[in-house]
């Protein structure tokens, strides 16, 4: 192989956002040559974009409708090749290997699949990457020598990196291998979380044709248990101004605060969203009558249910009126006019409920500078409950 060989670079994506842009660019810009596999090399030839096919460079077909493509030698060979190393150089000439100077991988959509309420387990299955995680967990491994990308949001610095210095720093390297890592380990989480609810629930039909329930009836915690999470929002402090705070949501589509519809006021705090939760789970108790609950500091100032929502609210908010200044207030019921005026007529911090009354949102809106969410799901919670102790944790079941 010659010594001044063009960078060779291994786009294989799901997501395809970016794509044809960051391809356009490696090859245009950079003089990249590029290696590809099935969409992602038929979108670059419909773009025009010079690629060449991994089953041409492998020499090997794609076989079991696809679930074998990238799982070859000459593949990870050239991403885990140590390119300092004499004897990797050695083989890499010996099996005539190219080294990866760049590996764009993202995964089947499994979190978007099992997302769906009908989809069975045939089809969840089919979205279990192997191939994709096996090239990302090689090329982050090997950030000595390579970079990989595993989201298109990291396109643009990629290619900054390009730019301003001729290669990608060392940094810039490793601070991407550790975002591929975090991906594989989101993503397995996903599937086994997926695979232990399935196993947890009744077979009252063959396994291969239930649908995936989100909400499993859980007798028997994991033996493991994993947590993960993406982030909503950077918080503007923790517990107090001195600590630094992250908001994360669990599973790829938003529920429960990551899905609330703010209607009006400022970004939240960390203080409100435990204020919140803590508020939520007081109100979810209640399902049949109007109900409303304030919280301070994640303590009670008030909890009373009504034959009106006005009613329930009036009601929690005499239980303690001084200790509801500033407080939070959750309802059960969509938010009405009558509500609505009452809420007004003290400082509260948020109110969140399940709807509003376009009336009362007027209400609210020119009386009233409260944080107000719409939560849809307002009564429905984790289906574990976490609590983190030091060395740990304890799970439990919420039902």
């Amino acid at each position: 192989m010659g010594k001044h060989m063009a960078p060779l670079a291994l786009l294989s994506v799901s997501d395809k956002t970016g794509l044809v842009d960051l391809a356009r660019c490696l090859t245009e810009e950079f003089g990249f040559d590029l290696l590809s596999s099935g969409g992602t090399a038929q979108a670059l030839k419909d773009a025009g974009i010079p690629v060449t096919k991994v089953s041409d460079y492998t020499g090997s077909p794609e076989i079991l409708g696809g679930r074998v493509k990238t799982l070859h030698p000459r593949i990870h060979g050239g991403i885990l090749a140590r390119q300092d190393l004499p004897q990797d150089l050695a083989d890499l000439e010996a099996h005539q290997i190219r080294p990866m100077s760049l590996v764009v991988v993202n995964l089947y959509p499994f979190e978007q699949t099992i997302a769906r309420p009908d989809v069975r387990l045939p089809e969840a299955i089919e979205q279990i990457d192997i191939g994709g995680p096996a090239m990302l967990r090689a090329a982050a491994k090997n950030f000595a020598h390579l970079t990989v990308l595993c989201n298109p949001s990291q396109y643009s610095s990629y290619l900054a990196e390009l730019r301003q210095q001729g290669a990608a720093s060392l940094s810039f390297r490793q601070a991407c291998a550790l975002r591929a890592f975090e991906h594989t380990a989101t993503y397995d989480q996903a599937i086994s979380s997926y695979l232990a609810a399935q196993a947890s629930e009744p077979a009252s039909e063959p396994a291969s044709e239930q649908p995936f329930n989100a909400t499993p009836a859980l007798e028997v915690l994991p033996s493991r248990f994993q947590l993960t999470g993406t982030e909503v929002q950077t918080l503007r402090y923790g517990e107090n101004p001195h600590q630094p705070a992250m908001w994360y949501q669990t599973g790829v589509a938003p529920t429960g605060w990551a899905a609330a519809a703010k209607l009006q006021g400022k970004e939240l705090s960390y203080n409100n969203l435990v204020d919140l939760e803590a508020a939520r789970r007081i109100v979810a108790e209640f399902t049949e009558a109007p109900a409303a609950v304030i919280i301070k500091h994640t303590n009670p100032c008030g909890a009373a249910l009504g034959d009106s929502l006005v009613e329930a609210y009036t009601k929690a908010f005499t239980a303690d009126s001084v200790s509801a200044f500033g407080g939070i207030v959750a309802l059960n019921q969509p938010i009405d006019p009558a509500t609505a005026t009452e809420l007004t007529k003290t400082f509260l911090e948020c109110v969140v409920a399940p709807a509003c009354n376009p009336e009362a949102e007027e209400i609210l809106k020119a009386k009233s500078k409260v944080r107000v969410l719409i939560l849809p799901d307002l009564l429905s919670g984790p289906q574990h409950l976490v609590k983190q102790v030091a060395g740990g944790f304890f799970g439990a079941n919420r039902r």
